[in-house]
């Protein structure tokens, strides 16, 4: 049982410091389990000192914001002209397949290949689901009841945290014309599944 107790100002130092080093976003629940497991803290109080990093960094260069997965140490989109000069790295370029493959999944999911396939009209090469699942942007979540069971496509918490998402209500609204077209071209009966 938690029984040490400290002051307001102790745990947002301690809080800032562990999402600072952890090198990936930390949930409030991982925080209380791990570097908060011996203090006697609520989760009301673990709210209201994230809270209180959030506003001490509005200012800054940095902000702390929540993705999918938790909370991170971030820069601010507005420097990224000046901080893109720290890496000789360009950001890799991505292919319109594989950003449409991926908008299919991100806004349909699940979904199995054959079903995104349907919506572009072109075949997905299986090195554009390799990469999706090697970036670990995607996962197979199930396979589908129909004859060769596809397997069905979801995003995961990394893909939330790439695009600093905390979840997918998150992502930009499709357009209406775009939504109707592809619950068109889904619910149309000639759609095979291919098995993979």
């Amino acid at each position: 049982m938690a029984t040490k107790r400290i002051s307001d100002e102790q745990l947002v130092e301690i809080i800032e410091a562990a999402i600072f080093v952890a090198g990936k976003p930390v949930s409030k629940r991982h925080l209380k389990d791990t570097v908060l497991t011996e203090l006697s803290v609520s989760m009301t109080r673990i709210n209201l000192a994230i809270e209180q990093i959030q506003i001490h960094y509005q200012t800054r260069g940095i902000r702390l914001v929540e993705v999918g997965s938790g909370f991170r140490f971030q820069a601010c989109a507005s420097l990224a002209p000046w901080l893109n000069n720290l890496w000789q790295e360009r950001a890799p370029k991505y292919s319109r397949a594989l950003l449409e493959t991926l908008s299919l999944i991100a806004y349909r999911q699940p979904i199995t290949r054959g079903e995104i396939e349907q919506v572009r009209g072109v075949t997905v090469g299986s090195t554009i689901i390799k990469s999706l699942l090697e970036r670990e942007w995607i996962h197979a979540v199930g396979y589908k009841e129909v004859p060769g069971r596809p397997a069905l496509y979801a995003t995961t918490k990394q893909f939330l945290d790439y695009f600093s998402l905390t979840g997918l209500d998150n992502l930009p609204p499709l357009p209406k014309q775009q939504q109707s077209k592809i619950d068109q071209l889904l619910s149309d009966p000639s759609v095979r599944e291919l098995s993979e």
